[in-house]
């Protein structure tokens, strides 16, 4: 028998009773931000490759479309830090140059996020901090994960590329950042790098890649997953010629057990958190995944294909329904009078405040009125989400359309899904101001914020006015792709690649235009729901 959970009907009783049963390690790093979900050609329904991220955190929700361009041989590309908060593309307060290196001479086209994710020709890249061991860190290293995902982007076409070039930039130039997992994927393949720095008297940094099977899904949760590494199959591993050495030279490995890079390198007891375990088990019921296993398997073959609306569905995953649901307690009384004013009857339900995204001082009213009332768990969808986005990658389509990214601003569990495109040559304007270090009516986040925490306030009476407009949202762009796809198809093969793009340029700008909209309507609806009172 399966249950649906977070609006995916993948759990069975069997992971539920495994869910209940073990509680979590006490993990220092637990919760940290972020969570990206991969999806292999062979394991998902349409043959797509499939790789995601959120951005969970206080981080910039401004976006752009950086175009291509073509340099002189002795350009140099200048490499920042402190690119992560900026208020908008114009915005250089915290920025400080960390160097410069070649330019190249051609750069591709890229949809400029907070960490850079897609390019024009169908490269995409996610991203989860995994943290690492502190003594490890170098902070003089000229790169943090962003910039090698934006040089990457701007320079490669394949996974396999960019996880060479990346290797090659950290080596000659060092990594400054902390432990960090980009996952990247092209329309034939997707790979999960993880990387460190190699000490704190060290210019460089120390990796491992593996690639997700093709008949499988992976996921990365803040917490470093590769283990055994097989150089000799250089189609599935790639690691750093100093993977084994920096190991023994900081004791992290003792030279005769086998070597596991997350065992050497993470700080993590175990190579999975809750939400690696959900989205495994999730998909893959008949691996009989267990909770309290010292380590799960790094990917998965899932027991059905999965769709990218399963992909969806994970973003908005919150336990319902099971041992971790942080609503389970708050249940009030709720009595139903016959006509003639006596009692019929008095069931259980949940208070019509309880949601799933609380703040502490709420959680911490619950527990003071009642202790044990909400243990609080990391789920895949959070309030102080930043952004999401879940790419597809399509080997059958032309670069102009092939590449999507089904963006989502604020909360992955209330807000739609937007889709930009591979050739999208630019976004509304609102997506070009930040809305996290104060309200902002032009920024485009504020356009979806303002109805999602007024829903968030009583959640068990506005949910399903928020769940209907998201299904019908996703529903749409879904009904429109293949309509539009014939349409680039056939401007792409009479050789206009120009309008090819102005079209899913147009297409893209009109949907997400329309969502601001329906979500304005949305928040006028919940203040005349609450306008009295909540």
């Amino acid at each position: 028998m399966r249950r649906r959970i977070g609006g995916v009907m993948l759990l069975s009783w069997g992971i539920l009773f495994a869910i209940n049963a073990y509680s979590q390690d006490d993990n220092p790093y637990f919760g940290e931000t972020c969570t990206s979900i991969l999806v292999g050609k062979k394991a998902s329904a349409d043959k797509s490759v499939i790789t995601s991220h959120s951005c969970d955190g206080a981080y910039r929700s401004w976006l752009s479309i950086e175009p291509a361009a073509t340099y002189a041989d002795t350009a140099k590309a200048k490499i920042f830090k402190g690119n992560l908060k900026t208020e908008s593309i114009n915005d250089k307060n915290g920025l400080t140059l960390a160097g410069t290196i070649p330019q190249a001479r051609q750069t591709f086209a890229y949809l400029n996020t907070t960490y850079p994710c897609l390019n024009e020709k169908q490269l995409s890249i996610g991203e989860t901090t995994i943290v690492g061991r502190k003594e490890l860190a170098n902070p003089k290293g000229m790169f943090n994960i962003e910039e090698l995902q934006r040089i990457a982007l701007q320079r490669c076409t394949t996974a396999r590329q960019a996880i060479k070039l990346i290797g090659d930039l950290i080596k000659q130039y060092g990594y400054g950042d902390m432990g960090e997992c980009i996952t990247i994927a092209d329309k034939n393949e997707v790979w999960q790098l993880e990387i460190f720095g190699e000490g704190a008297d060290r210019i460089g940094g120390v990796w491992a890649a593996q690639r997700i099977l093709d008949d499988h899904v992976g996921i990365s949760a803040n917490v470093a997953r590769i283990g055994e590494i097989d150089l000799s199959k250089p189609d599935y591993f790639m690691a750093s010629d100093n993977v084994k050495e920096v190991a023994l030279r900081l004791k992290l490995w003792d030279g005769t057990t086998p070597f596991k890079f997350w065992k050497a390198y993470s700080q993590s007891k175990k190579n999975f958190t809750i939400r690696d375990f959900f989205v495994l088990s999730s998909v893959a019921p008949s691996a009989n995944l267990k909770y309290d296993a010292d380590e799960l398997p790094f990917s998965v073959k899932p027991d059905k294909k999965v769709s990218v609306q399963d992909v969806f569905a994970f973003y908005r995953t919150t336990y319902e329904g099971t041992f971790y649901d942080m609503t389970k307690n708050l249940k009030v009384a709720k009595t139903t009078y016959k006509a003639d004013g006596t009692v019929e009857k008095v069931d259980t339900v949940l208070y019509e405040g309880a949601n799933p995204w609380m703040g502490k001082d709420e959680a911490a009213m619950y527990n003071a009125l009642k202790p044990g009332s909400v243990d609080f768990q990391r789920t895949v969808s959070v309030c102080w989400c930043s952004y999401s986005e879940i790419i597809q990658l399509r080997d059958w389509l032309p670069d102009e359309i092939g590449g999507v990214a089904w963006f989502s601003f604020d909360n992955p569990g209330q807000s739609p899904r937007l889709p930009i495109y591979s050739g999208n040559l630019s976004l509304p304007d609102s997506y070009s101001i930040c809305g996290q270090q104060r309200y902002r009516e032009d920024a485009a986040i504020w356009s979806f914020r303002k109805a999602n925490k007024l829903a968030t306030v009583k959640w068990q009476k506005s949910r399903k006015t928020i769940e209907t407009e998201v299904a019908a949202l996703e529903a749409k762009a879904l009904a429109e792709q293949p309509a539009l796809e014939e349409q680039v198809k056939e401007l792409v093969k009479k050789g206009k690649n120009k309008e090819a793009r102005e079209v899913v340029t147009r297409y893209s700008n009109d949907f997400a235009r329309g969502a601001m909209q329906r979500w304005t309507e949305l928040e006028h609806t919940f203040w005349g729901m609450f306008g009295r009172g909540f």
